[in-house]
């Protein structure tokens, strides 16, 4: 991404935020499956008679549903685009965000952070900067 393109302060934070909930995230996506692929209940949303527009084959129906949830979608999305970035990384950017998003309780300032992993907090905010971007540029937002 070029440095023309630089994200909206609210998109860089959002970004920020779905970082730090990713495992979170994660979880939600597996509640959100099961509770398609095997129900909650009564799910007949189809109130005022007539015919529902799902085909009777419930494989055929689950197959509808987890396609097309947009929620789900949306999540899945936002996940993948976490995943191919880290994936990508070399070892010591994935260590930033280990250190930095997914350790918790958060126990370490940027400056220990940078020390941790023997750069400078300066290195260290360049690094989120262009994590956050690229994690940004493979979810589409701007």
């Amino acid at each position: 991404m070029s440095n023309q393109t630089k994200l909206k302060r609210g998109t860089f934070q959002h970004i920020e935020s779905e970082l730090y909930a990713y495992h979170d995230t994660r979880k939600e996506i597996v509640r959100l499956k099961n509770e398609i692929l095997y129900g909650k209940g009564n799910e007949d949303e189809n109130t005022g008679g007539g015919r529902s527009s799902l085909p009777s084959d419930p494989t055929a129906k689950t197959a509808i549903m987890l396609t097309s949830h947009k929620h789900l979608e949306q999540l899945q999305n936002i996940t993948d685009a976490i995943e191919s970035v880290y994936n990508r990384l070399p070892e010591d950017k994935q260590m930033l965000i280990k250190l930095k998003y997914w350790t918790k309780p958060q126990k370490l300032s940027w400056d220990g952070i940078a020390d941790s992993i023997f750069i400078s907090r300066r290195q260290a905010f360049r690094w989120r900067e262009q994590i956050v971007m690229m994690i940004g540029e493979k979810i589409g937002w701007r």
